[in-house]
């Protein structure tokens, strides 16, 4: 029988209804501590989980090259979290589920849709997160002691794996606010400096434009260093611009919605919200923080430009090479060097090991992750007799391969989409992601749609992606100095535009296989699509859950010390003297977790500000456009 420390490495996330089947006293208390968040923390944990120090380095470096159209990447988020509060986590609530592969495992059935889910979300951790954080912190570090990248990232590694060997898991929760709040409050002070060196708003938009590093060459076309003409503005030609206003109005918002909508993380900070009420508030003040990346990041990454046009907009691969490591551009050091060179000794050092901190806790937190996916999803499928001892030894071995993966695909990390970062983990989204976002989708808004449909969808799906990703990679991704001999049939079409074909492709493939297979009968979906969501009927699940309501904790025969007592604790096995739950207590313990009414006033409320959000979302495309 399982422990559920073993199952919280599982699912990650304690389910309530696994609390609700076992004996414990602490159960009304874990489920007030679950549902009891209210929306403000909701909406500053929303942010803080999106923005690392991985963005300081990316959106800066693709502001810097190419102007402030990369904050509408950051922007996009004002219409998706309104979509997050108002359609998705309703379902969500209404289900009665905490993970989404809990949720896609009782909408579909079956074990090979969570299987596929944790082999791409290993995929995407080593090329989008890992790889991307391990080679930003070397930025850092290179940029503060003018260390070798890979001399970096073996010390970030070393300070990695002491934190995580000495930190605990409620001093990641409080360090990880702290630094959130550090990081804004040092950005916000740099944007001062950065103004102040500039001159202000004016004087900044006519040096810009005048950025040109000293050394240009013979043979290099102007326009891979001169600033873009439209570097002022958001909407970018459909055919010649570098992010192609259809493809950031779209395609941008199919990866979107699979990162604010779909994604474990994001969505349970929803989840534990009092009501839907607060969800909505909390997705709202998400929104309002989202309006602060174009100033905090975006607009010193262009000052930086024009401060150190030679070192951020070098185009000469040898002076490259020289300032960064890195042959098609260093853009990517633009933050980092405001950081390094602006700010006042003891704000510098703070900012920089915030920076630092930041990424250490993100690394743990994403190795703890891929581990735990890898023993339990996969690990486990293919040995389903080992032992803890074994799963244990695997998971470690795993990260250690991992980190290994990540490290040989930083070189690519470093020339890919031009040396720009961001633009990198935002293709590599593109070409993965799509059928996730597809199958979510239909899921809440199609109840026609069935397991094999959604599984050959996302396999054919993601062989479409790989096969776009690996040709890319395998041709390179080239710079404007030299550019790429990729077929234009392959690498030609826009990232952002590959992402609406994709998602395209797999809504129909979907759909098809759906129509041409037996349908999912309603009994099965009460509650779990937009059709059937105030639907009142008992729903008969399509698989039974892995827990019984019989299943009993083991305690501990000898009365444990204190150490160990508070140990038992945390894991869930400390002695319980509570009564059992009844089947009435139970019944309204599960009609609170699904409950998703709202006080009219404040409907009305989150409703007048969603509308209100809405409106400052289109001022500021407009004033940018």
């Amino acid at each position: 029988m399982k422990t559920k420390c073993q199952v919280a490495d599982e699912y990650q996330v304690l389910s309530l209804q696994a609390m609700v089947s076992t004996n414990r006293a602490t159960v009304g208390g874990f489920f007030l501590a679950g549902r009891s968040m209210v929306w403000w923390p909701i909406g500053a944990s929303l942010f803080a989980s999106n923005i690392g120090s991985g963005h300081f380095v990316g959106i800066a470096g693709t502001a810097a090259a190419g102007g402030l159209a990369i904050g509408g990447f950051e922007w996009n988020a004002l219409v998706v979290v309104i979509i997050l509060g108002w359609l998705f986590v309703p379902i969500y609530i209404k289900a009665g589920v905490v993970t989404m592969p809990e949720y896609l495992r009782k909408r579909f059935g079956g074990q090979r849709i969570r299987i596929y889910l944790s082999v791409l979300s290993l995929f995407l951790y080593v090329f989008t997160k890992i790889s991307a954080d391990m080679f930003s912190g070397a930025i850092f570090i290179n940029q503060a002691l003018g260390l070798n990248i890979y001399l970096a990232v073996i010390l970030l590694l070393s300070i990695t794996a002491l934190y995580t060997v000495t930190g605990g898991l409620a001093a990641v929760i409080y360090t990880d606010t702290l630094q959130t709040i550090i990081m804004v409050v040092g950005s916000f002070i740099l944007m001062g400096y950065a103004f102040n060196e500039v001159g202000g708003y004016e004087n900044f938009q006519t040096r810009y434009m005048e950025a040109i590093p000293t050394l240009t060459g013979v043979n290099i076309s102007e326009s891979c260093y001169t600033p873009r003409p439209d570097s002022f503005h958001i909407f970018r030609d459909a055919v010649t611009g570098d992010l192609p206003w259809p493809g950031l109005v779209f395609g941008l918002t199919v990866q979107a919605t699979w990162y604010w909508c779909t994604d474990q993380v994001i969505v349970q900070r929803c989840l534990s919200a009092k009501n839907l009420s607060h969800v909505k508030a909390g997705c709202i003040l998400c929104g309002y923080l989202k309006l602060l990346p174009m100033f905090l990041m975006v607009f010193p990454g262009m000052i930086s430009r024009i401060l150190y046009p030679d070192e951020v907009a070098c185009v000469e691969p040898e002076e490259c090479l020289r300032y960064c490591g890195a042959s098609v551009g260093c853009t990517n050091i633009a933050y980092p060097k405001l950081v390094v060179d602006l700010m006042p000794n003891g704000l510098r050092g703070l900012m920089l090991s915030v920076m630092m901190a930041s990424l250490m806790s993100s690394l743990t937190s994403i190795f703890n992750s891929a581990s735990t996916l890898f023993t339990m999803d996969i690990y486990t499928k293919i040995r389903s007799s080992s032992s803890e001892k074994e799963l244990m030894i695997a998971g470690r071995v795993f990260i250690l391969v991992l980190i290994g993966v990540s490290i040989a695909w930083i070189p690519v990390v470093q020339s890919a989409q031009s040396g720009q970062l961001f633009d990198y983990i935002q293709s590599i989204t593109s070409y993965l992601t799509p059928p996730i976002a597809a199958t979510f989708m239909l899921a809440i808004f199609c109840k026609r749609v069935n397991e094999p449909g959604v599984f050959y969808g996302l396999t054919i799906g993601l062989a479409i992606g790989l096969t776009r990703m690996i040709s890319e990679f395998a041709y390179g991704t080239g710079s404007c100095v030299t550019p790429t001999n990729c077929p234009e049939i392959i690498c030609g079409v826009h990232y952002l535009y590959f992402s609406i074909i994709l998602f395209c492709i797999s809504c129909l493939l979907i759909v098809s296989i759906s129509l041409m297979t037996k349908p999912i009968d309603d009994k099965h979906l009460h509650r779990l699509c937009w059709q059937l969501r105030n639907s009142t009927e008992e729903r008969v699940d399509l698989e039974l859950d892995n827990w019984k309501e019989d299943q009993e904790p083991t305690y501990p025969t000898e009365e444990p010390g204190c150490c160990k007592k508070a140990v038992l604790s945390f894991c869930g096995l400390e002695k319980s003297t509570a009564p059992k739950l009844s089947a009435e207590e139970q019944a309204e313990l599960q009609r609170q977790l699904t409950d998703t009414s709202e006080k009219p006033m404040w409907r009305n409320v989150v409703n007048a500000n969603a509308i209100i959000l809405l409106c400052v979302c289109v001022f500021l495309h407009g004033f940018y456009g």
